[in-house]
């Protein structure tokens, strides 16, 4: 719970650059939305149902969060998801994050396969999903639904290079 304040303060310095992609980002995002979702990410992450984490700048201050999500046990794929707060960007924590995140994964679950969803026009998420080793794989035609309107995807993956 430590961590909501500082994600609250994240998120309301970078709702000018995220809320485009990331629709949770809005304006009017209160403490209490933050403290609910640290709440909830804490018992997902206790009963294997989402692994949430946050970025952590140098310097210690809350940069972002990543995180592994949307997981279909049958498959054994999940999403892995990231964002930076606006004042951290362009300094390589969202790619460090995942790479860190999807390794992560790997050595703790059973997963075979990570995905990154990243709508088209937002090319620096697909800069960090290259520049953190996941192989693009192609376009999903209006895969993801932002502020009512559909908006074609890029799809990556990072696959499991060991055998479980």
């Amino acid at each position: 719970m430590d961590d909501a304040a500082q994600l609250f303060e994240a998120a309301t310095e970078s709702i000018d650059t995220v809320y485009r992609w990331l629709p949770w980002c809005r304006p009017g995002y209160t403490l209490d939305e933050a403290r609910a979702w640290v709440a909830e990410q804490t018992a997902a992450f206790e009963e294997g149902k989402e692994y949430e984490f946050v970025i952590v700048s140098p310097s210690g201050r809350f940069a972002g969060g990543c995180g592994i999500d949307l997981i279909d046990r049958t498959n054994r794929r999940a999403n892995l998801g990231y964002w930076v707060r606006s004042s951290e960007t362009g300094r390589g924590a969202a790619t460090a994050a995942a790479r860190l995140a999807a390794g992560w994964a790997f050595e703790n679950t059973d997963l075979i396969r990570i995905e990154i969803l990243a709508a088209v026009g937002n090319v620096q998420s697909q800069r960090v999903a290259e520049k953190a080793g996941a192989i693009r794989e192609g376009t999903l035609r209006q895969r993801l639904l932002l502020h009512g309107v559909a908006h074609d995807a890029a799809i990556f993956s990072i696959v499991r290079t060991l055998p479980v």
